[in-house]
């Protein structure tokens, strides 16, 4: 439908809006749609003849610039939310200024602002310097209302300027307004009573002429009301006169609801009279309050959002009041949202939300930080058995079955606490605590609750710069690969042995394996470095079987990074048939740690390598829980005996047992076993009674690919020349 530009421009002159000075009804909508948005520029921009002019703006110093080529030039032109999600996708504005410049917009959204005649005078606009292609039909609504509150207050400072007329016009606007205009002279009583007082209060104007005006004003309110007006008769100032304000009002049925009012006052033949614009803004209130909910609240769960829970921190820190924060983050979320969509996932977090408020205390604060992490803020408490009791029921509320369609979904969770007592303190850094021990929560496996500790945060200097110091050592070459042996303990012959990551710092020497193996394994590097070690690994074994060491098997510890890749299988069958090795040359060591942490497809990636002939080995055998379930539900070949069960099983019954219990348990499952960290003649005895190879400082430690081979050279020459000590290093 063609555009009446003469009609709109006259519609937009009556406003007196341009080249006025900014108005706090206009600021405050552009920031709280900036809040909702999450957008850099917002503007009110009304759209003259040749420019737009900026009532109210975020993100943007000048305050108009010519309408050619501008998004509100186009916006204009209809009645709905104009949306463009990538400005440099669109015919109509790939070459304008306004995207090619600076600063440059990508991304576009803009509600016009139409007055009661149907005229669109401009638009209210949100503007991104990066594409949008997700913006939901909820924030189009949500653009609609903001655009109707502008013109709502558009309207109101429209009926504010008309009220400084004289009252022949105050009543004729009454006659057509849809506003309720009353009249009121100086005792309070009614002269006056347009069309719009009879809709809104359900008064006809017969009934109400001559009563008080406080038949309108809800009866807690009378009192204040009339000495108001007292006051302004009597030449005082008072808070409603000249003012656009938002009270209460009631209806003829009793109802109470909200207005918006501007009381007007002035004598007329020495006589007192009052005049009233009276707006039901019900439906404003509403609106109002639900951006505010969308501002505050999470929009899927309906809890407190992030913005809530940093302001009821930074309040409870300027105080001084001690707290505890609790960070709540879920186990195997990831595996729902893969496994069954998204749809079901914000099912599972909608559930965990209220759950979780049903385990917290009436104060404490709950929210949702994003994804499938949440907060828990208690004020006025600083002892930490209470923030650990309530971590403890949380994953326990948490890991309860959650059913959705008819199927038990199954989620844990780790939980990170931080106390802080009563002084100021910085919320920041609570926050920064409590993730540290949300860290080492999730670094000790599922469902446990871990304590900020000061140590946690030299802990994690190291680690950022142990993390920063490994991706030089990578690039540079420093890492290298040392390898234990693996030996009969009957006999001394070498089977194979187990390949070690070592870090040759230019500097420190060789690093200790502790201070760097847990930060690779969660870094970016473990990937690129675990593969290198596998192809490592294997290429020295395929060197040392040529060397006449044909049943040489090496042994490889796995990260939990490589299941998550999806393709180990693959990779360990190229690096076998790169060096024309056969599958049972390579035996994969894996912990009850990376189980737990990994997700469902580990089972498959070790069926697959078992059917390649690959090895499983179970590393520190008997330390975790859940080892019994493990052998049962996994393809594993091999036990390994940590070394905490070895060291003591020459004097300790309970761990003598333990041995005994392990190696009972391997012939049932039909496992080969193997005793770690033998140091003595006397563990190589007694290990040699229940499992038939070992390894251990006894039989040589780590070494360099160059010491091992001529470790096997000489176990070679023992071999050919027939020794008879039985512990002596020989060829298998």
């Amino acid at each position: 439908m063609p555009v009446n530009e003469g009609g709109r421009l006259a519609a937009l002159d009556g406003y007196a809006i341009l080249d006025t000075a900014p108005e706090r009804e206009f600021d405050d909508i552009v920031r709280m749609a900036q809040r909702i948005f999450a957008v850099p520029i917002v503007l009110v921009s009304f759209v003259a003849a040749d420019r737009q002019y900026f009532k109210a703006r975020i993100g943007l110093d000048v305050c108009q610039t010519n309408r050619e080529g501008s998004f509100c030039t186009r916006a204009i032109l209809g009645q709905e939310v104009m949306v463009i999600p990538d400005a440099l996708a669109d015919e109509r504005f790939i070459s304008s200024p306004l995207v090619t410049g600076k600063p440059y917009v990508r991304f576009y959204a803009g509600a016009p602002l139409v007055t009661p005649e149907g005229f669109v005078v401009g638009s209210f606009c949100i503007k991104d310097v990066v594409p949008r292609a997700d913006f939901s039909d909820d924030q189009r609504r949500t653009m609609e209302d903001l655009a109707r509150l502008v013109m709502e207050r558009l309207e109101a400072r429209k009926l504010k300027l008309a009220d400084r007329d004289s009252r022949k016009r105050f009543e004729s606007v009454a006659a057509v307004s849809p506003d309720a205009i009353i009249c009121a002279d100086g005792a309070n009583r009614i002269v006056s009573w347009n069309k719009a007082a009879e809709t809104i209060f359900g008064y006809a104007a017969a009934e109400v002429i001559g009563q008080p005006l406080t038949l309108i004003v809800p009866p807690a309110f009378r009192s204040m009301h009339e000495a108001g007006l007292a006051r302004a008769a009597a030449g005082h100032p008072t808070t409603l006169v000249g003012n656009v304000v938002t009270v209460p009002a009631c209806r003829r049925n009793g109802d109470e609801f909200p207005i918006e009012l501007s009381l007007s006052h002035w004598t007329e033949a020495g006589e007192h009279h009052f005049g009233a614009i009276a707006r039901d803004v019900t439906d404003r209130a509403l609106a109002e309050e639900r951006l505010k909910r969308e501002a505050e609240l999470d929009h899927l769960t309906g809890i407190a959002n992030r913005k809530v829970l940093s302001a009821r921190m930074e309040e409870a820190g300027r105080c001084g009041s001690a707290a505890i924060l609790l960070l709540v983050d879920l186990d195997g979320f990831k595996d729902v949202n893969d496994s069954l969509g998204h749809a079901a996932g914000d099912e599972v977090l909608k559930v965990v939300a209220a759950r979780l408020q049903a385990e917290a205390s009436g104060n404490a604060l709950v929210s949702r930080l994003g994804g499938d992490e949440f907060a828990v803020f208690l004020e006025g408490i600083v002892d930490p058995v209470v923030g650990t009791a309530l971590g403890q029921r949380m994953i326990a509320a948490i890991e309860r079955p959650i059913e959705i369609d008819e199927r038990c979904i199954y989620v844990g969770a780790s939980v990170g606490i931080a106390v802080t007592e009563a002084a100021e303190w910085d919320p920041g850094e609570l926050l920064g605590d409590t993730d540290l021990a949300l860290y080492r929560a999730k670094a000790e496996g599922r469902s446990r609750v871990a304590l900020f500790t000061p140590d946690l945060r030299s802990i994690a200097r190291t680690r950022t710069s142990v993390s920063s110091g490994m991706r030089a050592a990578w690039e540079r070459g420093e890492f290298e690969m040392y390898y234990q042996p693996q030996v009969l303990l009957d006999t001394g012959a070498i089977t194979g042995a187990e390949a070690l990551i070592r870090w040759n710092h230019p500097e420190r020497g060789l690093v200790s394996p502790a201070a760097f193996l847990p930060v690779l394994e969660e870094s970016l590097l473990a990937v690129p470095v675990s593969e290198w070690i596998l192809r490592t690994a294997c290429k020295q074994a395929a060197t040392w079987r040529r060397l006449g060491f044909p049943r040489f098997r090496v042994g490889v510890n796995l990260f939990a990074a490589q299941f998550r890749t999806g393709d180990l299988p693959h990779v360990v069958e190229q690096i076998l048939d790169d060096h024309n090795l056969p599958g049972d040359a390579l035996e994969l060591e894996i912990t009850e740690n990376i189980i737990l942490r990994s997700d469902g497809r580990i089972k498959a990636n070790l069926t697959a390598l078992r059917a390649l002939g690959v090895g499983i080995a179970f590393d520190d055998y008997g330390t975790g829980y859940a080892s019994l379930t493990m052998l049962k539900d996994y393809p594993v070949t091999r036990l390994k005996i940590d070394r905490s069960f070895v060291s003591n099983v020459g004097c300790s019954r309970k761990d003598q047992t333990i041995v005994e219990a392990i190696s009972t348990l391997a012939r049932g499952f039909d496992l080969d076993v193997i005793a770690e960290g033998i140091e003595t003649l006397e563990q190589t005895g007694l290990m040699g009674q229940h499992c038939a190879e070992g390894q251990g400082y006894f039989f040589g430690r780590p070494m360099t690919a160059g010491s091992f081979t001529q470790l096997l050279k000489v176990a070679d020459r023992r071999a050919d020349n027939g020794a008879d000590r039985p512990h002596e290093l020989r060829r298998a």
